[in-house]
This record gives C-alpha cells, sequence and structure tokens, in this order.
C-alpha cells in the first residue's frame, strides 16, 4: 500500500467519523427542538422517545447550553430545560423500574401460592430470600393480599390463616436481610427514656451470641459502624442523597428521627469512642 493509498483511506474514514457526529447532532438538535416547541410536554417525549435521552444528548445540550455564553437569558433556558429533561428521565425510568419490579412480584406470588401446602410456601419465600431475591415489592403484595383478607367477609378463615402465615414468613426475612446496625438503630429510635437508650446502646455494643428472630433480636456490633450508618444517613438527608442510601434506611429520612440520631451520633462519640 502507498503512502497515498493511506492518505486517502485516512481521509475516508475522517468523512465517515465526520458523517456520524452530523448525524448525531441533527438528531439531538431534532430532539432539542421537539422539547423546546412543547416543554410542559417532556415527560410525554420521554415516554415516546427514551432511547433518544442518551448520555450524548445530554453532553449536547450542555454543549448548546455553553454556546450562549454571551446571552445569559437563552444559556438559563436551555440549562433549565436539561434539567427538566433529567428529571423526566429519570421519573421514567424509576416507574419503568417499579413496573418491571411489581410484574416480577406478582408472578412470584403466583407460584407461592400455587405451592401444594403452606410450608412449601413458606419454604419457598424462605428460597428468595436466601438468593436475595425477596424484595420490598413481593412483601408489599403479599402484605395487601393478607390485609384485604384480613378484612375480607367473604373469604374463609383458612385462607386468611395461610395468608397470614406467608406474610410473618416473608415480612421476617426481609427484616433478616436488614443490615443488623439499621436494625439496631431503628430499635434505637424507639426509645425515649435516656437512660434506656443508653442501656441499650451498651448491650448493642457488647459481644454475644445473636439471636435473630421475627419479633425479637439479640444483635450486637461496634461503636464504629454504628457511628458510620448514623453518619451516612443523616449526611443523606442533609446534603438531599436519598439516593444513596440502601432501600432499608430510606424511611429514617424525616426531620424528628435526624435529629434523634444527631442525638445518638453525640452520645457514641462522647461515651464510646
Amino acid at each position: 500500500m502507498s503512502f497515498g493509498d493511506l492518505i486517502s483511506i485516512l481521509f475516508f474514514i475522517q468523512d465517515e467519523v465526520f458523517i456520524q457526529i452530523d448525524e448525531d447532532i441533527q438528531r439531538h438538535n431534532e430532539l432539542l427542538d421537539a422539547i423546546q416547541k412543547s416543554p410542559s410536554e417532556v415527560g410525554q417525549i420521554v415516554a415516546r422517545r427514551r432511547k433518544d435521552f442518551t448520555k450524548e444528548f445530554f453532553v449536547h445540550l450542555h454543549t448548546v447550553a455553553e454556546s450562549y455564553y454571551d446571552n445569559p437569558t437563552e444559556q438559563n433556558a436551555v440549562a433549565k430545560l436539561r434539567s427538566e429533561c433529567l428529571a423526566a428521565v429519570e421519573a421514567y425510568d424509576t416507574a419503568t423500574e417499579n413496573i418491571e419490579a411489581l410484574n416480577a412480584a406478582e408472578l412470584k406470588l403466583q407460584d407461592i401460592i400455587n405451592s401444594p401446602s403452606v410450608d412449601a410456601a413458606c419454604r419457598k419465600i424462605d428460597n428468595l430470600a436466601e438468593k436475595n431475591q425477596l424484595d420490598s415489592a413481593m412483601v408489599l403484595m403479599i402484605t395487601k393480599a393478607w390485609s384485604a383478607a384480613k378484612e375480607s367477609n367473604m373469604m374463609k378463615d383458612e385462607v386468611k390463616d395461610v395468608l397470614f402465615h406467608l406474610y410473618k414468613t416473608a415480612r421476617g426475612n426481609l427484616q433478616r436481610l436488614m443490615p443488623k446496625e439499621i436494625r439496631i438503630l431503628k430499635y434505637l429510635l424507639t426509645i425515649e427514656d435516656p437512660e434506656e437508650r443508653m442501656s441499650a446502646l451498651k448491650d448493642a455494643f457488647t459481644p454475644g451470641e445473636e439471636l435473630e428472630g421475627q419479633d425479637i433480636d439479640s444483635l450486637y456490633t461496634t461503636p464504629e459502624q454504628l457511628h458510620t450508618w448514623i453518619r451516612t444517613v443523616v449526611d443523606a438527608y442533609h446534603f438531599s442523597r436519598e439516593g444513596t442510601l440502601i432501600r432499608e434506611a430510606r424511611d429514617l429520612m424525616n426531620p424528628k428521627l435526624v435529629q434523634k440520631m444527631e442525638e445518638l451520633k453525640k452520645t457514641i462519640q462522647d461515651q464510646f469512642m
């Protein structure tokens, strides 16, 4: 191959790259134009064209916004549109994940209900927990089924008993999947009396045999580990990073509980570290 042939090939590749880039930009601009024409319908556009809202598209939006360096009004408008698109995509993805989770949970529940006996059904729940496939969507479905049965006058007592048994089994398994520090923390937050809370803290930091039951647990950890978990939750609250928490800890994200956790954190620092 001559040098001239090599140059020709390089120019050909370069042209192909430019063509691809140009096509990508045209596609991004077309999507941006559609959004700008109907800014109130961003959610609907995302639902129709989710695959077009790529990382490259958002990079393009950032580039477009930066290009208006001499026009702050237009720059802010594009930046705002970019934020709205990000929020719409996140909402769409979350909803899709939730639907998929509920569909999967429904199939699992159907399989459990079709078990030949209560023991077999409970074993299936235990197996799901062992495989880390017993999620909150699954437990929610079982809880709703049990709740509906409990309040119904049309359902036989045997069916209610079965659903209650499944509910207790699922709830117990989900509880055991929760990190023990979160379980200890949630228990400590239920104690109002300072002396009783201090006693519970001492118990939590005293090594011993760990027992786990559906209603009562005997668990222990170290001051450093519990302090780390508390700090993680509190920091997530203050810096609005709820999404960084495991789902079992997200129900701790409210002002009153955070205030209690701040007090607990200080107590652990002062008394145990």
